[in-house]
């Protein structure tokens, strides 16, 4: 699939109605099925280690409990790429400084873009929409946690550069490799 810089994306949130599409998402060869973006969501611990229907299940279980979880990218009908964002306290702990008692914080803990989607802006454009979901629904900061370009690992989070032209600011390090950077909604 050829991409050029102005393909026709749209972004949804993943709710009940479209549980198919991102079934059929993230079952899809090459997708992050061996997690279903489980990864930094709060499970018990005996099941971190567990196969990926054990993870998608316990996915689907939040969708259909309402809960947001993030939004998918469509180009032509079928899905293109996805975006982790949700009210941060749905997450375990990814590092970020202790909200303030007027902040609603969200996170975006990681993305995904089939190959030929990917190095056409799609993946800020990904950004941008969660940004815009989670503003609709409250947030007042947007939280992420990227990497640097060369890092071997978390590069499912982005790239900070990525998130530094978009306007988002460095707050501190989570671990090593992970930047802690935030994108402030309040007026």
């Amino acid at each position: 699939m050829t991409a050029p810089d102005d393909i026709d994306l749209t972004f949804l949130p993943v709710t009940t109605d479209r549980i198919a599409d991102f079934e059929t998402f993230f079952g899809a060869s090459g997708s992050p099925n061996y997690c279903w973006c489980m990864a930094w969501r709060p499970m018990p611990s005996q099941l971190r280690s567990a196969k990926g229907p054990v993870k998608k299940a316990m996915m689907l279980e939040r969708i259909e409990a309402g809960e947001p979880v993030g939004l998918l990218a469509y180009h032509g009908g079928a899905v293109v790429g996805w975006v982790s964002i949700a009210p941060r306290d749905t997450y375990r702990p990814l590092g970020g400084p202790k909200a303030a008692a007027d902040e609603n914080v969200w996170s975006l803990a990681c993305m995904f873009l089939k190959r030929g989607i990917r190095s056409h802006g799609a993946a800020s454009r990904l950004v941008s929409a969660a940004i815009e979901y989670a503003s609709a629904e409250g947030a007042t900061i947007v939280e992420a946690y990227p990497v640097e370009p060369d890092s071997p690992s978390y590069r499912f989070m982005g790239l900070v550069p990525s998130f530094e032209r978009l306007g988002f600011t460095f707050h501190g390090m989570a671990g090593t490799r992970r930047h802690v950077m935030r994108f402030d909604l309040a007026p």
